[in-house]
């Protein structure tokens, strides 16, 4: 979603859980996607499952996208994700375990050999000579690595930012209060 995110979100989820004929309180733990991605959704996301975490007195675990798109993977690869401007936010992988942390690299530094996990509408896909979509789909890679985290000791959540806001300022001054 490009906008509405924190508006849809809380009903999304009730949707879900209905569906699924699941009660808040049943719930083991939260897992939530910290990016990278876009800006607001990630901050969104996050905030949302530390609120319901602490509430629910359940454990949030975050799980990067990329980690997220690497797992299931076989062999060496690379996780590759558009970043705009000519930009990529890259992590290596060996059958499906991160082999590095995530970095974003101008498109012209990236090796155009390697083996590249992307999703299918990535704008980058035909550059590469070896490309493959994620073996699992993201809400199930998701669901799958923090189960695998659960009962370990887990950092709150927190987004995952490999580069700077890209948001305009405001031309107007702000008004000085004296």
């Amino acid at each position: 979603m490009i906008k509405g995110q924190a508006e849809r979100l809380f009903p999304m989820c009730e949707e879900v859980l209905e569906n699924a004929s699941i009660k808040w309180p049943n719930l083991d733990a939260l897992a939530v996607c910290v990016g990278p991605g876009n800006f607001t959704g990630v901050r969104v996301a996050v905030s949302a499952a530390r609120g319901l975490a602490l509430s629910l007195k359940k454990p949030a675990i975050g799980i990067s996208k990329l980690e997220a798109m690497g797992l299931g993977s076989q062999g060496k690869s690379t996780v590759v994700m558009d970043a705009r401007r000519n930009r990529v936010y890259m992590q290596n992988f060996q059958d499906g375990k991160a082999t590095d942390t995530p970095v974003l690299v101008e498109l012209e530094n990236v090796k155009k050999s390697i083996t590249a996990i992307m999703t299918a509408d990535d704008i980058n896909w035909e550059l590469f000579l070896n490309s493959y979509t994620p073996k699992i789909t993201l809400p199930s890679a998701i669901a799958t690595l923090a189960i695998n985290k659960m009962g370990k000791h887990n950092p709150r959540p927190a987004p995952l930012y490999l580069q700077e806001p890209n948001a305009d300022l405001p031309k107007e001054q702000p008004v000085v209060i004296l």
